[in-house]
């Protein structure tokens, strides 16, 4: 792949002619050589570069720079072409055609064409400068739409390129063909059509090298295609984010969604640990002088923790050492060899050391031998690997029971939890994630005796397996030598490999329920995050108390706190409060009230329902709401909202978040931290860091895919954009302040710390709508426009002239964006795919007026049904699913958010009793929490309803709806069915009748 900008490769790749084809295939084959050097893919060295300045006529040209290294290189020589190329970052779904293979092609040779012109140029310094643009010109021409003249054609990553993988483009030229804002680190991200690639195209060189290839077994722990696995390890290692990648490089990743992409990571993650871990146990070992070839392949092969534990155990610093060691100490590792390679000349005899402890009997020398020979069993490759692949053939089971000592600390009560785990036993292939961690937490409070079982057959067939295949004796051993031998293999068995198993096993199903619970606590507040906002409505947030009160919050439909009071309706004084509460309703004029379910929400949920069904609020038509308060109280009390409502106190804080929530439940849900939020399970079990890592990232995700209006949202909504952080959002904030709104997304370039990585991954998200800009602008015209014409005077080539004094470092405004709405700032299509975009409003002949209007949807909708997505990205030479986000983006209205087909809340106006329910009734409800074990449903009695797992089929889930994950989540309403209620227990079993 070319180093060259985007721009050139447009240009150069449509202007060559069919003809030289053929040329190139006379040449191509002086490659080949380079070509098998180059066959292993290796990182791209991150070197800082810029672009070069534009040369004036009178100066003397300079020399083309070289490619880089792992980028595509043309050299000239009496041999011909010599191309190098970063083959293995290709990856595809389907086979090339031979039009790619052309394309691509004629590609090379138009570049070969162009710098060899340049090279010429360079070497004879009367040459004219225009033979350069001479070839710009020609290419030009050959474009199959003509671009309207007054379109600035901005380099554009979505570019398809048939027969290479996606190549990022440089992160410089977001600066749209300026001068670069400082010097940028090189990029090697794959982007663009995704293709097959060789057999060795996966290996990808790692920072740490293994006997193992990290695609390969990424993609076997994953159950992900090889070619993926290898473009996502790539998009991470360029620092690419999961909503950037999910929404603009789609077609490398074979439309995988997040939280697969999440698991991807996840498991890269623990890999590249494993590795790290392994190199340094390496170093420590090599440092105390004990490594061996044996152990240095043996280290190198490890892939989990379990294993370099295994391995590493006995070289560990205090360790007394294992049997094994202590008999080859003695010398008898030589008899053990000799054992299996030929035992005819072995004498156990002559090892005897009557003064020697450990060789003083011969019974003594049989133990040393056996347990060497046991040791290396053990640690075996090909031994492990075959009881590995038995035991996924056999029955294995995980048992638990009741410890036979209990810790004095444990009560009743929590045992009486574990009352299903006292005597449970369940193959390990069938278990349930949720009762892994059940049997975890039961075995961590001393309550629960926990062991995997691998049955007497396993042993026995491995034990046969060894004799007859992997331990054979070379030649004939004597009886009393095999009997070494069998009692070697039951001991490894037992002693050493049996353990191994069971740890191996139970970290399997450990590591496995873990991120499941914390894949689910993801979907959940998934779920939570993007509940369908409410605008436009004054709402009382109510936070539920008994003797402090219950807090009540008004807010007005642009969330400002109209005003906050204290009621107490638990203390006798209810009638009295009524009073009050209706004039403040009639007062701001409010008919929702949002009730938090912390203590006393049932009772005050009771008297809202009350006065409702008594018309007491008339002419208001009130009704209520009751939401999660989860976190609310940890966040009133926060630096951020003591910064965001000061001296108002933490209380009443917490009855605006409640309001809050359900006018934006997005924008005030993410001022908490996730883990708070309290819609998971086990999530105090499971690991911290993997929990954190996960919930901000699904958080990151949803704020991402929604988008902010960035002259409107908050530093903390800020923040939370994929591309961004704290600081970078805190100077956008200040920036905002300091120089009034973005005008358009280009000046996102000036504010301090957004260099261009952060500015591609964070552009498509952020808003700026056109509407407040068009005000904006109008006002400051006048002023704007005598700037304007100063620095159009002053420099042609968009320098802004500066009063400031410029020192070492480049200052942020040293590029002058101009100043001018663009109203594609305002949907999803990223600035790299505006070049592209306007070619499509040309072909269809729209314009920019028309975005998110009827007219647009029905000239998108006309050419697609006449000439299909495929023919059309075709012909605007990018991928379909570009093109799919430029259709929605052009289509969207401008005010769109997709959160508006989800669930609202659930408004209602009375109140039924769990005494009034009966087997059969049905009802709706609101998800509350979804688990791996079943589903908690909201119905309206005090008591949440659990449908169980079994009880959700895929043929009860909605079809028509669009939907976020196959199972329910919170937020969702359904209807449900009565099937059982236990009143002492205070328990109610619901049968799903169908999703609302």
């Amino acid at each position: 792949m070319s180093s060259l900008p985007r721009r050139a490769k447009l240009k150069v790749q449509t202007a060559v002619s069919r003809d030289e084809f053929s040329s190139f295939s006379d040449l191509s084959s002086a490659s080949e050589d380079d070509d098998k050097e180059d066959s292993v893919w290796e990182p791209q060295k991150k070197v800082p570069r810029s672009r070069k300045q534009p040369i004036p006529k009178g100066s003397k040209p300079k020399r083309a720079s070289r490619a880089r290294k792992n980028t595509l290189q043309i050299s000239d020589g009496s041999e011909g072409i010599a191309v190098k190329e970063e083959l293995n970052s290709s990856v595809a779904i389907a086979d090339v055609d031979l039009e790619d293979i052309k394309n691509e092609l004629e590609t090379v040779q138009t570049l070969k064409t162009a710098k060899t012109k340049r090279k010429t140029s360079a070497r004879s310094p009367s040459a004219p400068r225009t033979k350069k643009l001479k070839v710009d010109e020609e290419t030009s021409k050959t474009c199959n739409l003509e671009i309207e003249s007054n379109i600035t054609e901005t380099p554009s990553t979505s570019t398809m390129w048939e027969d290479t993988c996606k190549k990022e483009e440089n992160e410089d030229d977001f600066t749209f063909a300026q001068s670069p804002l400082k010097k940028t680190k090189t990029v090697t991200c794959p982007q663009g059509q995704a293709v097959k690639f060789p057999a060795n195209a996966s290996i990808i060189k790692e920072e740490v090298e293994m006997n193992w290839d990290i695609v390969q077994v990424l993609s076997e722990r994953t159950n992900i295609e090889l070619w993926v696995c290898a473009n996502i390890i790539r998009l991470f290692n360029d620092d690419n984010t999961i909503p950037f990648i999910i929404r603009y490089r789609k077609e490398l990743i074979n439309n995988l969604d997040a939280d697969s992409l999440r698991e991807v990571r996840q498991t890269l993650e623990e890999l590249r640990a494993v590795a790290k871990k392994v190199h340094s146990t390496i170093q420590k070992i090599k440092k105390e002088g004990k490594m061996s070839e044996c152990l240095l392949k043996a280290l190198l092969n490890c892939k989990t923790f379990e294993e370099l534990e295994h391995v590493s155990a006995p070289y560990k610093t205090g360790s007394k050492g294992t049997k094994a060691q202590r008999a080859k100490q003695l010398g008898l590792e030589v008899a053990a060899r000799t054992l299996l390679e030929n035992p005819g000349t072995l004498n156990l005899l002559s090892y005897i050391r009557p003064n020697v402890k450990g060789l003083s009997a011969l019974q003594d020398i049989e133990t040393g031998v056996q347990h060497i020979l046991a040791d290396m069993i053990a640690k075996d490759k090909d031994t492990l690997d075959f009881i590995r692949k038995l035991c996924q053939n056999r029955y294995i089971c995980i048992q638990s029971s009741l410890a036979k000592v209990s810790s004095k600390k444990v009560n009743d009560k929590d045992v009486d939890k574990f009352l299903l785990y006292q005597n449970f036993s369940c193959n390990i292939r069938n278990i349930q994630h949720h009762q892994i961690l059940a049997m975890n937490r039961g075995e961590n409070l001393k309550i629960l005796t926990v062991k995997i079982n691998i049955s007497d057959g396993v042993k026995n067939e491995f034990c046969r397996w060894c004799v007859q295949n992997r331990w054979r004796p070379r030649s004939f051993a004597r009886p009393e030598l095999m009997k070494i031998l069998y009692n070697s293999l039951d001991d490894s068995f037992k002693r050493l490999i049996y353990p191994l198993l069971c740890r191996e096993f139970r970290a399997k199903l450990t590591s496995d329920a873990e991120k499941e619970s914390v894949m689910m606590f993801g979907r959940n507040l998934r779920q939570l995050l993007l509940t369908s906002p409410v605008p436009g409505r004054t709402l009382m947030g109510v936070d539920p108390g008994y003797k402090h009160g219950c807090k009540l919050a008004i807010i007005s439909p642009t969330s400002q706190i109209l005003h906050t009071d204290v009621v107490y309706l638990h203390c006798g004084q209810g009638f009295r409060e009524a009073e009050k509460i209706k004039r403040l309703l009639l007062n701001f004029n409010c008919s929702t009230v949002v009730i938090g379910n912390g203590t006393a929400c049932r009772e005050t949920e009771a008297y809202f329902a009350d006065l409702i069904m008594k018309n007491y609020f008339s002419p208001l038509d009130v009704v209520y709401c009751i939401v999660s308060e989860a976190g609310a109280s940890i966040y009133s009390v926060s630096p951020e909202a003591n910064k965001e409502m000061p001296g108002l106190d933490p209380n009443l804080r917490s009855a605006v978040s409640i309001a809050r929530r359900v006018q934006d439940p997005l924008a005030e849900l993410v001022k908490i931290e996730p883990k708070h939020i309290g819609v998971g399970m086990y999530q105090h079990d499971v690991s911290q860091t993997l929990l954190k890592a996960t919930l901000d990232s699904v958080v990151e995700e949803c704020v991402s895919f929604v988008g902010v209006d960035i002259n409107i949202c908050s530093e903390v909504l800020l923040r939370h954009i994929a591309g961004l952080n704290a600081n970078r959002a805190k100077n956008i904030i200040e920036w905002r302040e300091k120089n009034g709104p973005f005008v358009n997304r280009e000046q996102l370039k000036k504010v301090k710390g957004l260099g261009p990585k952060s500015f591609q991954q964070c552009a498509g998200f952020i808003r700026i709508n056109q509407d407040y800009i068009r005000t904006f602008c109008s006002s400051q015209q006048t002023e704007s426009a005598g700037q304007i014409q100063e620095v159009a005077a002053t420099s042609s080539g968009c320098v802004e002239v500066t009063n400031e004094k410029q020192g070492k470092k480049k200052s942020k405004t040293a590029v002058n964006v101009v100043l001018k709405p663009n109203p594609l700032d305002q949907t999803c299509i990223h600035p790299e795919s505006y070049d592209i975009a306007m070619r499509f409003l040309f072909f269809i002949g729209g314009t920019l007026c028309e975005i998110g209007k009827p007219e647009m949807q029905q000239k998108i909708n006309f050419f697609l049904e006449k000439e299909g997505i495929e023919k059309i990205s075709e012909r605007l030479q990018t991928t379909v699913h570009t093109l799919q986000v430029i259709m929605d983006g052009l289509s969207q209205p401008e005010s769109f958010d997709f959160r508006t087909d989800f669930d609202k809340p659930d408004f209602k106006r009375s109140i039924v009793c769990l005494e009034d329910l009966q087997v059969g009734t049905i009802l709706t409800g609101k998800v509350e929490n979804a688990t791996l074990f079943g589903i908690f449903v909201d119905i309206g009695v005090g008591r949440s309803g659990l449908i169980p797992i079994r009880n959700v089929t895929e043929a009860k889930l909605s079809k028509t709806k669009k939907r976020r994950s196959l199972g329910l989540g919170p937020g969702e309403r359904v209807e449900v069915q009565v099937l059982n209620i236990d009143i002492p227990r205070s328990r109610i079993t619901l049968d799903l009748i169908r999703v609302l």
